[in-house]
C-alpha cells in the first residue's frame, strides 16, 4: 500500500507529463476500441443480413451446382426430393431454380441469372409477395444495384431471354413490378426474380429446382441424395474471411498508434529513472529493497494506462453509445466487399472494453518496466551522490 501510495504521489507531482502521456495513451485506447467495435459490427451486420435475405437456416445444393462456377447451371437442376417439398408446402424451405439468360434493357444486353422463387414464401426477407401477379405478363423482381445499372423502373417492361432445358433459345417480354431496396448484393447485382412456377414453365423444368433454402430455425435439416446441404458455417465463410483480412490491415494501423503511445511512457521513465537517482538512493539506504523500488516505478508506468482508461472512457463512452444506437453513414458501402446497409451500427461489447483495457495494462506495465532494470544495478552511495552505474 505504501509502494501505491509513493506512485500516485509522483505521477501527481509530474504534473502536465502524466497529463500529456494519460492523453496520448487514451486516445489509442479508443481508437483500439472503436475499430475492433467496427469490425465486430460490420461483421455482426453482413451476416445477419445475409442470412435474413439469402442463406436462411442454410441450403440445399443440387450435386451438379457449383456457386462460383456458371458453367454449371445448364446441369444444375433437377426434381426437387420429396423431403424437401415437404418441408416446402410447411412453410420451412423454399425451392429456387436459377436458369442463366439475359435482359434487353433499353436495347442493350446484359447477362443475368433468372432465378425462380415461390411468392408465397417466408423462408427468407426478399420481397416475393410483389410477384403474385396473375397478370399473363412476367412479372419481374430486380434489385436496386441491377436497377441503376439497367437503368430500369417499376413499371418498365423488358424482354427476358433464356435457355431451355433442350438447349433452345426462348424469350419473353416482363414486367418489372418490384425494385427491392437490400444491402445483400449476392441476390441483387445480374439477378432477375420471377415466380417459380413461371419459370419452370418457360425453361421446361417442371417441378424442378437448383437450390433449397431451409428456415432459419430448421434445426436437423434431413439428408437427402444427389443434394448437398450447406450450413450457415459453410455459406458465411467467404464472408468471414474477407473480414478477417480488413482486420489484418486495421491491426497494423492501430499497433502504430499503440506503439507511438508506448513510446512515450517509455521516454517518461527513463528520464524519470535519470532525473530520480538521489530519490532511489535515499529509498534504498531507508531499507526499500531494489524490487520494492523497481515495483513502484513500473507501477507509476502502468497507471498512465488506469488514468488513460478513465479519461478515454469519459469521452468515448457517450460516443460509443451514439455510434452503437445510431449508426453513422458508410459512403461506398458497397466497396468494402460487406452486405451493408446505408449505416454502419458499430458493437461495443463488455468483453472487448474489458479485454482492451487488461492489453492496455499489461503492455503499459511492461514497457514502464524496461528502464528500471538498470536500478537493480545501482549502488546507494553512487545514487546518493547523483551519479549513475
Amino acid at each position: 500500500m505504501t509502494i501505491l501510495k509513493l506512485a500516485i504521489r509522483n505521477l501527481r507531482g509530474a504534473g502536465i507529463r502524466t497529463w500529456l502521456n494519460a492523453v496520448a495513451l487514451s486516445f489509442a485506447f479508443v481508437a483500439i476500441i472503436f475499430g475492433q467495435g467496427m469490425m465486430q459490427g460490420m461483421n455482426k451486420q453482413a451476416e445477419d443480413a445475409s442470412v435474413a435475405f439469402e442463406f436462411g437456416g442454410g441450403q440445399y445444393w443440387q450435386k451438379d451446382y457449383d456457386a462460383y462456377d456458371p458453367l454449371t447451371l445448364e446441369d444444375a437442376h433437377a426434381p426437387t426430393p420429396s423431403a424437401l417439398e415437404s418441408l416446402a408446402r410447411a412453410g420451412k424451405a423454399a425451392p429456387i431454380l436459377v436458369v442463366a439468360g439475359s435482359i434487353y434493357p433499353h436495347g442493350r444486353i446484359k447477362p443475368v441469372l433468372l432465378k425462380g422463387i415461390d411468392p408465397a414464401q417466408k423462408v427468407v426477407a426478399l420481397p416475393t409477395a410483389a410477384l403474385a401477379d396473375t397478370a399473363e405478363e412476367l412479372p419481374l423482381l430486380i434489385g436496386n444495384r441491377t436497377a441503376a445499372t439497367t437503368g430500369l423502373e417499376v413499371g418498365d417492361q423488358v424482354t427476358v431471354q433464356w435457355r431451355d432445358a433442350d438447349g433452345a433459345f426462348d424469350a419473353r417480354d416482363g414486367r418489372v413490378v418490384e425494385i427491392m431496396q437490400t444491402s445483400v448484393s449476392t441476390i441483387d447485382v445480374g439477378q432477375v426474380w420471377m415466380p417459380l412456377a413461371r419459370l419452370r414453365e418457360l425453361a421446361g423444368m417442371e417441378g424442378e429446382a437448383t437450390i433449397v433454402t431451409v428456415a432459419k430455425d430448421e434445426r436437423k435439416p434431413p439428408a437427402v441424395e444427389g443434394w448437398s446441404f450447406r450450413g450457415p458455417e459453410f455459406l458465411l465463410s467467404d464472408l468471414r474471411q474477407m473480414v478477417k483480412t480488413k482486420t489484418v490491415g486495421q491491426v497494423i494501423m492501430f499497433t502504430v498508434l499503440f506503439l507511438l503511445a508506448m513510446l512515450a511512457i517509455f521516454d517518461t521513465q527513463v528520464l524519470s529513472v535519470f532525473r530520480r537517482r538521489r530519490e532511489i538512493g535515499m529509498l534504498i539506504a531507508l531499507g526499500m529493497t531494489r524490487v520494492q523500488v523497481i515495483v513502484m516505478f513500473t507501477l507509476e508506468g502502468a497507471l498512465h494506462s488506469i488514468l488513460a482508461a478513465v479519461l478515454g472512457m469519459a469521452y468515448g463512452a457517450p460516443l460509443f453509445y451514439s455510434l452503437q444506437r445510431n449508426g453513422f453513414a458508410v459512403p461506398g458501402g458497397d466497396s468494402w466487399g460487406f452486405s451493408l446497409g446505408d449505416k454502419l451500427y458499430p458493437t461495443f461489447t463488455a468483453g472487448l472494453i474489458l479485454s482492451t483495457t487488461v492489453l492496455v495494462f499489461l503492455v503499459t506495465a511492461f514497457v514502464a518496466w524496461l528502464p528500471t532494470r538498470k536500478i537493480a544495478k545501482l549502488k546507494p552511495t553512487d545514487a546518493l551522490a547523483g551519479r549513475g552505474t
